[in-house]
C-alpha cells in the first residue's frame, strides 16, 4: 500500500469488477476504502462460480477487485440502513457506484441526494454505456459493453468460418475501466483540494473499450479499416509470432526491421540471411513474406522455448515469450518489478496477486490485505462513525447491518 490518498476516504456502493476494482486501486494508493454489502447476500460475484474461482480456496473473482478495502454489511434498501449510509457519507470524500440510475433513485443515493449531503464529495459512477443517451439504463458487463461493443471483439476477430470473434480472456475490459475510473477520482480529488470544488466522475465499459480501440476507430470515418492480418500477410513479417520446437511461442516486434534484421539473423544462427537480397529491405521481405515466414518458422522450431529465450536475451529488438498465467506467476521479472506482491490473507498465510500498474517513489508495492468477508469490519467502521456498541447491538437485531 502507498501513502498518496492517505486520509482519503471512499464509500463503495458497487458490485462486480468494474467499479469495485476502480476502489481497490484507491485502497492500494492509500485511501480507506469503505466496502458497503448487502448483510445478507453480499456482492453478488462473492457467489458467482466459474473457471477461476476457488483456486486453492482464493477466489481471485472477489479476492483481486477487492484487496485491501473494508468490509460493511448494511442493508441499504432500509431507511434505518440509508441513515448509517448518510452519516459515513458526510465524513467521506469519494461516493463509488454502480448502481443503475432507477436503483440510485429509488434508494435516494443519486448524485444530487448525496451532494446534499456532502457538497464537496467526488461522486464517481461507472456505467455500461454512458450517462446519456437511450441506453443510459441499461446495464452492462465487459464481454458486451467494452470487447464487443466497443471494438475489441471485431479486431481480434480473424477470417475464417462463421467469422464469429474469440470470447473475452478474463476481466479485460473490467479491469482497464476500472484502473480509468480510478485515475479519474484521483484527478478529481486534486482539483477538490485545490478549489475546495467536489466533482462528478463518470467512466463507462463502452467508452473504455473504445479507448482500447481508438486508433481504429479514427481511422474508420477515414476511409481507412484495419486490415485482419494473417501471419503471411502481415505489412512487416517481423512483426509476427512464431512457434517452437515444443509448441510453445515466441512474438518478435521488430517495427525497426531493416536495423534490427540482420542482429536477429545472427543470433539465430542464420547470418547470411541478414544480407540475402530476398529479405535484406522491408521492401523485399514484404514482397517474399510467405517464403520468409516459412523459413523462419522453420528455423525457431529447431529449439525449444527456453533456448530461444536465453539466445534473444542479447538482441537489439523487440520481442518476448508468449506466456501462461502460471509461468507469468514465476516471471523473475515480473517478481523483481514488484508486480506480483504478496497479499495477507492472516498472520501466517498469503498469497500472489498483480499489483495495480503504478508504482512511486521508486517503493515496490506492499502491506496489501485481502478482499474483507462479508461485513467483517462492520462493528470497526461504525464505532469510528461515532456509533456505540449498544447502538450497533441494536441494529445488529434489527437485522439492517451484520
Amino acid at each position: 500500500m502507498y501513502d498518496l490518498l492517505e486520509g482519503i476516504r471512499v464509500i463503495e456502493v458497487a458490485s462486480w469488477t468494474f467499479v469495485p476494482a476502480a476502489g481497490r486501486v484507491l485502497a492500494e494508493w492509500g485511501a480507506d476504502v469503505i466496502k458497503i454489502e448487502n448483510p445478507a447476500t453480499g456482492d453478488p460475484q462473492r457467489g458467482l462460480v466459474n473457471a477461476v474461482s476457488n483456486a486453492g480456496g482464493v477466489n481471485p473473482m472477489t479476492e483481486v477487485p477487492n484487496i485491501g478495502k473494508r468490509g460493511v454489511g448494511l442493508d441499504i434498501a432500509t431507511v434505518e440502513g440509508r441513515e448509517v449510509l448518510f452519516e459515513m457519507v458526510k465524513k467521506s470524500d469519494v461516493f463509488l457506484t454502480n448502481y443503475l440510475p432507477a436503483i440510485r433513485t429509488k434508494l435516494g443515493i443519486d448524485v444530487a441526494d448525496i451532494q446534499k449531503i456532502n457538497p464537496k464529495i467526488v461522486y464517481a459512477r461507472g456505467t455500461g454505456q454512458g450517462r446519456l443517451g437511450a441506453e443510459a439504463e441499461r446495464g452492462g458487463f465487459d464481454l458486451a459493453s467494452a470487447w464487443a461493443r466497443g471494438g475489441i471483439a471485431n479486431l481480434m476477430t480473424a477470417p475464417g468460418e462463421g467469422n464469429l470473434p474469440p470470447f473475452q480472456p478474463g476481466s479485460v475490459g473490467d479491469l482497464s475501466a476500472g484502473i480509468n475510473l480510478a485515475g479519474a477520482i484521483a484527478a478529481a480529488l486534486v482539483r477538490r483540494e485545490r478549489t475546495g470544488k467536489g466533482a462528478i466522475v463518470d467512466t463507462s465499459l463502452y467508452n473504455s473499450g473504445m479507448w482500447i480501440t481508438g486508433q481504429a476507430i479514427a481511422a474508420a470515418p477515414l476511409g481507412k479499416q484495419a486490415p485482419q492480418m494473417t501471419r503471411e500477410t502481415v505489412f512487416n513479417p517481423l512483426v509476427n509470432f512464431f512457434p517452437t520446437k515444443d509448441g510453445r511461442a515466441i512474438c518478435l516486434v521488430m517495427l525497426q526491421a531493416d536495423r534490427w534484421w540482420p542482429d536477429l539473423a545472427n543470433h539465430m544462427g542464420i547470418s547470411e540471411m541478414g544480407t540475402d537480397p530476398r529479405y535484406s529491405t522491408s521492401a523485399a521481405r514484404l514482397e517474399n513474406r510467405v517464403e520468409f515466414v516459412a523459413m523462419l518458422d522453420n528455423v525457431f522450431r529447431t529449439k525449444d522455448l527456453a533456448e530461444w529465450r536465453e539466445i534473444l536475451m542479447t538482441t537489439e529488438g523487440v520481442w518476448a515469450p508468449v506466456l501462461s498465467p502460471l509461468e507469468i506467476s514465476q516471471d523473475p521479472q515480473a517478481i523483481d518489478n514488484g508486480y506480483l506482491p504478496a497479499v495477507a490473507i492472516d498472520d501466517s498465510h498469503s498469497y500472489h496477486a498483480v499489483a495495480s500498474p503504478s508504482q512511486f517513489d521508486e517503493v515496490l508495492p506492499h502491506g496489501l490485505r485481502r478482499c474483507p468477508e462479508l461485513g467483517e469490519h462492520t462493528d470497526e467502521v461504525l464505532a469510528e462513525f461515532g456509533y456505540d456498541w449498544d447502538k450497533i447491538i441494536e441494529m445488529k437485531v434489527a437485522g439492517f447491518i451484520n
